[in-house]
């Protein structure tokens, strides 16, 4: 079955963002001048899924505000004959589909995932969070589902990490297959203690999940932080071999972490400085700010 749905949760409070975040959603913080949201959305509208839902929670409307239209901006923009940012505006309206759903308790990822059940149905579904942001240059979302075409498994993202850094993340013990960027998972832990992981290999924020997940997230009691971790249902999915088992797409490209305050300021440079209509003066600022520090 072709994927064409999304879910995206945003419904985390943001708190090491405060109080920046106090009264505006985390997803909606500028990376140069597009929300961050903005290029999650754009990522899965790139990948070819049109229909996309977003799990949410309270104080949040200003999400569903900016993927909605403004016509009071766009008459204001359209009467002084701004055209450039007419279309920018006009953009964030038209990219998809988009539904909302709330997260009512903050109970994990896994949770998050499991509210979107009745919008998914029995179908095939890739989930993407916003604080990874994948470089549009860089393909990863189009390659995953490419290999759940192929292998009709529940595919997720894989990036190397320092060992030192391995008790951040979701961590996978892997085998090869015959295909170069592509392991065969055999199982998954959620921020495994110093010293303990058993490889380098990390989970980011994509996925492309078969429908028995929902089950199985159903029945997984909350794990690390009290909470329900999708990490613990994909470990089912893999250790069981449950619905083709789960398999993992090794990535090396540009990913933008905006998940902390000094990550999100590294990715605020990498983006700015890669534009076209930033990056030369930007750089050359930089270049002499950094000579004098």
């Amino acid at each position: 079955m072709p994927i064409t749905k999304a879910v995206i949760p945003a419904a985390g409070l943001g708190t090491r963002f405060l109080p920046a975040t106090k009264a505006m959603p985390k997803e909606m913080l500028p990376v140069v001048d597009t929300p961050a949201i903005q290029y999650v959305v754009e990522e899965a509208v790139r990948a070819g899924l049109s229909d996309l839902l977003m799990v949410t929670g309270r104080n949040k409307n200003a999400l569903e505000n900016h993927f909605d239209r403004a016509t009071e901006l766009e008459a204001m923009l359209e009467a002084k004959g701004d055209q450039r940012r007419l279309e920018a505006v006009l953009r964030s309206t038209n990219l998809a589909t988009l539904h909302y759903v709330r997260q009512r308790d903050p109970l994990g990822l896994g949770h998050a995932v499991l509210r979107a059940q009745m919008h998914v149905g029995h179908e095939p579904f890739a989930v993407l969070l916003g604080d990874d942001l994948i470089d549009e240059r860089d393909v990863l979302l189009e390659r995953m589902i490419a290999v759940h075409d192929m292998k009709n498994a529940t595919v997720i993202a894989l990036m190397e990490v320092e060992p030192q850094a391995a008790h951040l993340y979701g961590i996978a013990t892997v085998e090869t297959t015959d295909l170069d960027d592509v392991v065969k998972i055999t199982g998954l832990v959620e921020k495994p203690a110093s010293g303990t992981a058993p490889s380098n290999l990390a989970v980011i924020g994509r996925y492309v999940l078969q429908p028995e997940i929902f089950p199985i997230l159903e029945a997984t009691k909350p794990g690390s932080g009290g909470e329900i971790q999708l990490t613990d249902g994909l470990n089912a999915l893999a250790t069981g071999d449950i619905a083709g088992g789960v398999y993992g797409v090794i990535f090396s490209g540009r990913r933008y972490d905006t998940g902390d305050r000094l990550d999100y300021l590294k990715a605020i440079v990498q983006v700015a400085t890669s534009r076209e209509d930033l990056g030369p003066d930007f750089l050359a600022w930089l270049r002499q700010f950094m000579a004098t520090h």
